[in-house]
């Protein structure tokens, strides 16, 4: 099985401000011994790790993990794509060990509009030829500039984290189903089963909203276009990691064997290029 969504720091309250009131079990280091023992718990083979910092430290730091650990198969870190330097940054993420794609915590910035920024738009349009991944972290009220965003890059190819946030604590199930399924019709498009317990109330998630989710998701995209994600140790506000990963997996009893290993590993493996770093056809690392 593939994690195709974790997170690792060093933390600093100056790096991780987003680290909020009530989060105290976020308030530590979480470093590559700590990532091992979840994953031999939950019997995850190789995970992606994604930034959670933007700089370029933060892609040196996850590099370093990377050659830690041949269970981080793929790196997705951060480059400022409005940069007028852009080409020499993307040059530099292309040296950090198992790079695999960039994020921009989109969700964060005042603009709604932010990803249409021309900007921005000029630096997301250097990813293909590189072949590097874009994740697409917003909130479920952006999803509608979403679609025009990923319309004005056939070639490139997106990964949407968290479904998409659904605001599942307040019961949030429209227009999120509409605008997914919108989304969803976009070939270049997948989505990552992750993140959905922080969504809901983390004191006290619903297992079966979380479902209603994971479902909609599967018939919005099919078992070929989507990845599990534990978002760990963001999810040990809500949830365990092996918990989280356990649920989400429980959701595809239903389909073919075939099926399910899409969605366990298949996906991220492909989207990703994850064989390139140790990932092999048959499950495992090299």
């Amino acid at each position: 099985m593939i994690d195709a969504h974790v997170h690792l720091w060093r933390y600093s309250p100056a790096t991780h401000g987003w680290i909020g009131p009530g989060m105290d079990v976020l308030r530590r280091d979480f470093l590559v011994a700590d990532l091992e023992r979840e994953c031999a718990r939950a019997g995850v083979e190789g995970v992606v790790a994604v930034q959670a910092a933007q700089s370029a430290a933060e892609n040196s730091f996850l590099g370093g993990c990377a050659l830690e650990s041949r269970r981080i198969l793929g790196v997705v870190g951060w480059v400022d794509l409005r940069s007028e330097r852009v080409d020499e940054e993307l040059d530099a993420f292309e040296r950090v060990p198992r790079a695999v794609g960039v994020r921009h915590i989109v969700q964060d910035e005042p603009d709604d509009g932010f990803l249409l920024r021309p900007d921005f738009l000029r630096g997301i349009g250097k990813l293909a030829a590189r072949d590097l991944v874009y994740d697409v972290l917003v909130y479920s009220r952006h999803l509608a500039t979403v679609v025009e965003f990923v319309d004005r890059f056939p070639a490139q190819r997106f990964v949407l984290d968290h479904l998409g946030k659904p605001r599942l604590r307040d019961g949030e199930h429209e227009p999120w189903a509409s605008a997914l399924r919108e989304l969803a019709r976009r070939p270049n498009v997948c989505a990552k089963l992750s993140g959905l317990v922080t969504e809901d109330d983390p004191h006290a998630w619903s297992r079966d909203r979380v479902a209603r989710a994971i479902d909609h998701a599967l018939d919005c995209f099919g078992p070929a276009r989507l990845m599990l994600g534990s978002d760990w140790p963001v999810c040990l506000l809500a949830a365990g990691h092996h918990e989280v990963l356990e649920h989400a997996r429980g959701r595809l009893q239903a389909l073919a064997p075939a099926e399910r290993l899409r969605v366990e590993r298949g996906t991220a493996a492909e989207v990703y290029g994850l064989a390139r770093h140790g990932w092999t056809d048959g499950g495992g690392v090299r």
